[in-house]
């Protein structure tokens, strides 16, 4: 009885310093917690450093100087100051610089591109070195700093500034219907620009997309117009090649530069197939790339000559029974010019393989897989030649992480630098040196510097967490068993501010759900939303987790929800749901699920499917109908309507649009061109037909997230609309 009395004692003194510490720090505002808030870079966004690598030599960028960082000591002294890189430029053309880029290691050289040209200035002399006219209207830009060409796409068509400063039209028919030198295939395959320079930076590979072909999907501008326009609404239309639909047609062109010259490799007939995954070989004669059949089941890596654009060799081929998603182009050894390697999940899991070319580069062979494990290699950032390493990121440390590691060519394995958290590296050109910039659940931003080969680091730099000063409601992370009884998910739990174990609260399910993303890692804070807290502020339980179908957890993880998208994954949720019904401090009648996107799908699946679950859910840019989605992303994890047409069916949220009971709420932006509003419009008319009845809420001219005070807004809006009909 006298041990129950001092426990009680004890946990109430606890208790009453923890509410005597908090008394003194502040409740969060939205505008403190969403990007676009008046007050989030102050309160929400961990101070940063810019550093940058000059050769192997590390250099931090600041508003009026540029300093050179000691690697043993992380000390910095000045390298030159503003006034000096100003010198030789126009009054006023640099006014800081944060964004000096160093790419000529062992030279006083500094390229800054500032108000319509590209300059570099040699900092000891005081001189302007080179110069090069920026067309402001250009949509991208590729550089090349071996050649100093420029590339750059305006109005859909591609353009080649020289280095003395002549600009070329490699082409001139460019239109919404036939598009040069921009991302294809909806920026799939790990596809994120549309050049590609050689080594030597004279030939420069380029996608053309026809896509004359393909639906156009009727957009409209409500303006604001000009004085001088139609006050009517205006077209606006985007080509969107809907899952088993016509698809755009891709060929790969060269541009030679000193002979002015294109020449296009000979693909053949283009008609349903994806080139990806581009690359050259070290001497630039050779053009790689990945080529993939139309049912994303069959990839094969073949190569170009770059003068004639004739095909000299198929070197790889590989298959699966569901898809090969190919992410990542070959990289050849520093070193070894006949030695490649290659990511690929052949053997369930993303790993790196060594590869050797044969003499006349007409096939390979494997001589190594470098990499292996129940574990994801995430990216490989470069090479050590004078360690004869591969530099990359893993979850090998932590399946919640991403830490930085080598493996040399014999397959010797190292950690460089800290395995906890997430981390977020560049690695030299020579790949001795490494700038790791990242963060864990209790650190808001580190900043090393690191030596590749010794792996020893040098901390330059660690921010304080910008919510030391606010009452941060405590955050939970654990595993619980998916809905097939073996496999761990990952989740989420963040508690009330202010946590009484004795009250009932109502509780919030975040879903995303869907393949290339997680919700749950070893971030700062374990990743949590700013929305989360600001709803755990207002006395909801918030809960995410990661289901089957998420990334990081390997090829069978996420084909579990091959031709079925959102079946297995609410069977996850619902494992998610019992967990939070199972604690006693979670009202079982008073949950609500939200989320945008693959998360909005989810959300309303959840509410149709399952009806009596959730009592409000709010679905925001949410996918339909897989039908109405885009061929490469739909077909890849569906197949296509007409060989799938059971699949489609039952995952389709029109034929569910009956079984809608509790209140839904349902957000979209205006001219959403991922999630186009044809998926919201037809539930909407569904539910109509059915006589059900959810909520509508659009943000006019908006795409497929809302950006600035627009998100700010939104957030408000689905907290209220939670705190309607949940909360009370």
């Amino acid at each position: 009885m006298v041990k129950k009395m001092l426990t009680a004692v004890l946990l109430c003194t606890v208790f009453a310093q923890i509410m005597a510490q908090n008394s003194d720090k502040k409740l969060f505002t939205l505008e403190d917690l969403i990007p676009g808030g008046g007050t989030y870079r102050q309160s929400s966004y961990p101070e940063n450093r810019y550093y940058a690598f000059w050769g192997e030599k590390c250099v931090e960028l600041d508003l009026g100087e540029v300093k050179a960082i000691d690697p043993a000591t992380g000390e910095s002294s000045t390298l030159f100051t503003l006034e000096q890189a100003a010198k030789p430029l126009q009054q006023g053309e640099l006014r800081h610089l944060y964004s000096a880029q160093f790419p000529y290691p062992g030279q006083p050289l500094a390229l800054f591109k500032q108000y319509g040209r590209r300059a570099l200035v040699d900092w000891q002399t005081g001189e302007l070195v080179w110069s090069q006219p920026i067309d402001t209207a250009a949509e991208s830009e590729d550089f090349s700093p071996k050649s100093r060409n420029l590339a750059f796409v305006k109005d859909h068509n591609l353009y080649v500034t020289d280095a003395d400063g002549k600009t070329r039209a490699v082409s001139t028919d460019g239109s919404i219907d036939i598009v040069y030198g921009e991302a294809v295939h909806r920026n799939e395959f790990g596809i994120e620009k549309g050049t590609f320079w050689s080594p030597d930076g004279q030939l420069l590979a380029f996608y053309r997309m026809d896509q004359s072909m393909v639906s156009t999907y009727p957009q409209v501008s409500i303006g604001p117009f000009s004085h001088d326009q139609s006050r009517c609404a205006q077209l606006v239309p985007d080509k969107y090649p809907m899952a088993g639909e016509t698809s755009h047609q891709v060929t790969v062109g060269i541009y030679d530069v000193k002979a002015d010259r294109t020449h296009y490799l000979q693909l053949g007939d283009p008609t349903d197939r994806y080139f990806t995954n581009i690359a050259w070989a070290p001497d630039g004669k050779t053009l790689y790339l990945i080529e993939l059949n139309r049912d994303q089941n069959h990839a094969q890596l073949l190569a170009f000559d770059a003068q004639s654009g004739q095909q000299t060799a198929k070197l790889l081929e590989q298959s699966d029974d569901k898809y090969v998603e190919p992410l990542h182009p070959i990289q050849f050894l520093p070193w070894d010019s006949q030695k490649f390697i290659l990511q690929s999940r052949q053997d369930g899991f993303s790993h790196i393989y060594l590869y050797e070319l044969a003499k006349n580069g007409r096939s390979c062979k494997l001589l190594k897989q470098l990499t292996q494990g129940e574990w994801e290699v995430f990216d490989v950032l470069g090479f050590c030649p004078s360690e004869k390493s591969i530099v990359f990121t893993s979850n090998e440390a932590d399946q919640l992480g991403c830490a930085v590691w080598s493996v040399s060519t014999s397959g010797k394995r190292k950690a460089i630098g800290s395995t906890s958290g997430w981390h977020y590296p560049t690695l030299s050109a020579d790949g001795t040196a490494l700038l790791d910039n990242w963060s864990s659940p209790t650190v808001a931003r580190q900043i090393d510097l690191a030596s590749t080969p010794s792996a020893k680091t040098t901390p330059l730099f660690t921010a304080s967490e910008p919510w030391d000063n606010f009452r941060v409601p405590e955050i939970k992370v654990g595993t619980i068993k998916a809905a097939d009884g073996t496999t761990d998910l990952h989740y989420r739990l963040v508690l009330p501010t202010d946590f009484d174990a004795t009250k009932k609260y109502p509780a919030i399910v975040y879903v995303y759900g869907g393949p290339h993303a997680h919700m749950v890692d070893a971030t700062r804070h374990w990743g949590v939303r700013g929305w989360d807290i600001w709803m755990a502020q207002q006395g909801y339980v918030m809960f995410t987790i990661d289901n089957r179908g998420s990334e990081h957890r390997g090829k069978a993880f996420e084909q579990a929800t091959f031709r079925r998208l959102g079946e297995e994954e609410m069977k996850d949720q619902l494992r998610g749901v019992d967990f939070l019904k199972s604690l006693p401090y979670v009202d079982a009648d008073r949950l609500g699920v939200h989320g945008w996107s693959f998360g909005g799908f989810m959300t309303t699946s959840l509410m149709t499917t399952y009806p009596d679950v959730f009592k409000v859910g709010v679905a925001g840019g949410p996918v339909i109908d897989w039908r109405f989605y885009e061929v490469m992303y739909g077909e890849r994890y569906m197949d296509t309507p007409q060989s799938n047409p059971d699949g489609y069916d039952s995952t389709s949220c029109l034929k569910k649009a009956a079984n809608l009971k509790n209140r839904l709420l349902i957000i979209y932006g205006g001219n959403d061109p991922t999630c186009v509003p044809q998926h919201t419009l037809s539930f909407i008319r569904a539910c109509i037909d059915a006589g059900t009845h959810p909520d509508l809420f659009t943000y006019p001219g908006d795409g497929h997230n809302m950006m600035g005070t627009d998100r700010v807004h939104l957030h408000e809006h689905i907290s209220r609309y939670f705190d309607d009909f949940l909360k009370k």
